[in-house]
């Protein structure tokens, strides 16, 4: 019997690259192939031991496939019919989400993103065990390509409300944000909505650019300040961004299809969308090592600053990581979540970790100055 290796990240072939240069190598002996079109590669596997490997969701010859499973390997189909990969190896792209976006008539509705919302809704209301397992199979692939995208990364979450509007202050102020965190050195991450996510994930964007680059955009968005009328005129301008100017600086945002209603936005060049909220409300905190800034936000993001507040509170991932909150008036007012994290934070070591600013102008050196101490 072949010695199976121990597997991890580099087990996993994820390109038709990648399993060319293993299968040079002589073995796939242990390796786990996502979601790699394998149909032109029949006779490289009818040569190659396979003893121990997996392959998710492989498209392969009859041949070939009854050859590997001789081997020893386990294979699981694609499955068809479904609008994603639950395979998949990789993040999705602002592109790969609106692909065909208004080519077909259709609008949003007929792109891969609205048709998995779609999906999503039907399958959850009839409780099929088969398209939960789906689900869960899909979002287990995206958190290990989150994990190895964010592999040594500094990264900071920025929170707020999805009902910021764009051609606003607020929403102005929440895209320099981003901008000011990404030109220190750190990888933002949001909930990849609209609103205060997609202001941040803008910012980040326009890092690489001159300052000027941000101002015009902000005008052009502003044009369709919110998706509530058309999630289609929204995206587009979006895209008119980007077109106008490429090659924008990198960030994250970390979605989910439990709340179809709100559309992914463009800015965020490589998105983690879920099924599952409470996989990706989890998910989202934990990967934010370097610290999270709340805007005003609702009930939603009152939620994850408490979410945040636990482990911190507990030490249950080590030591606490930074809390930013923006706005004064909002955090002790309007929604008092700061006096009672001041409370919970007395005393404990996270209580040197936790800052109330004024402006988002005032955030990044408040983070940075709370990551030091």
């Amino acid at each position: 019997m072949a010695h199976i290796p121990r597997h991890g990240h580099d087990r996993e072939i994820e390109t038709l690259q990648e399993f060319d240069e293993v299968v040079a190598r002589g073995s796939l002996v242990g390796h786990r192939v996502q979601s790699v079109d394998l149909t032109d590669r029949t006779l490289a596997l009818l040569g190659v031991e396979t003893a121990g490997a997996i392959f998710l969701g492989c498209p392969m010859e009859p041949g070939a496939a009854a050859k590997v499973r001789a081997d020893g390997a386990l294979v699981f189909p694609p499955v068809p019919d479904l609008p994603f990969d639950p395979y998949r190896g990789r993040l999705y792209s602002p592109d790969e989400l609106y692909a065909g976006l208004g080519e077909d008539g259709t609008g949003y509705a007929g792109t891969p993103d609205a048709r998995a919302y779609a999906w999503f809704r039907r399958t959850r209301a009839d409780g099929d065990v088969f398209a939960s397992m789906l689900r869960a199979v899909h979002d287990d692939a995206v958190s290990d390509a989150l994990d190895e995208h964010l592999a040594g990364a500094r990264v900071v979450g920025v929170m707020g409300g999805h009902a910021m509007a764009r051609g606003t202050d607020a929403y102005a102020g929440a895209a320099r944000l981003g901008r000011g965190l990404s030109r220190a050195g750190l990888t933002v991450a949001t909930g990849g909505g609209p609103g205060a996510m997609e202001a941040a994930n803008l910012g980040a964007y326009a890092a690489p650019h001159d300052d000027a680059m941000l101002d015009e955009a902000l005008l052009l968005l502003g044009k369709e300040p919110s998706y509530g009328a058309s999630v289609g005129d929204w995206a587009r301008a979006a895209f008119e961004v980007r077109s106008r100017w490429p090659e924008g600086g990198d960030s994250v945002g970390i979605p989910t299809w439990f709340y179809g209603h709100e559309p992914p936005n463009a800015f965020a060049a490589h998105i983690a969308k879920y099924f599952s909220n409470a996989t990706r409300e989890d998910g989202l905190l934990a990967r934010c090592t370097a610290g999270v800034v709340f805007l005003p936000g609702a009930a939603g993001t009152v939620q994850e600053v408490f979410d945040n507040t636990t482990p911190n509170y507990y030490g249950s991932r080590g030591e606490p990581t930074p809390m930013v909150l923006v706005n004064r008036t909002h955090w002790t007012e309007h929604l008092p979540a700061w006096p009672l994290l001041r409370a919970l934070a007395a005393g404990r070591s996270m209580e040197a970790r936790i800052a109330l600013v004024d402006t988002v102008e005032e955030a990044p050196e408040a983070l940075l100055r709370l990551a030091a101490e």
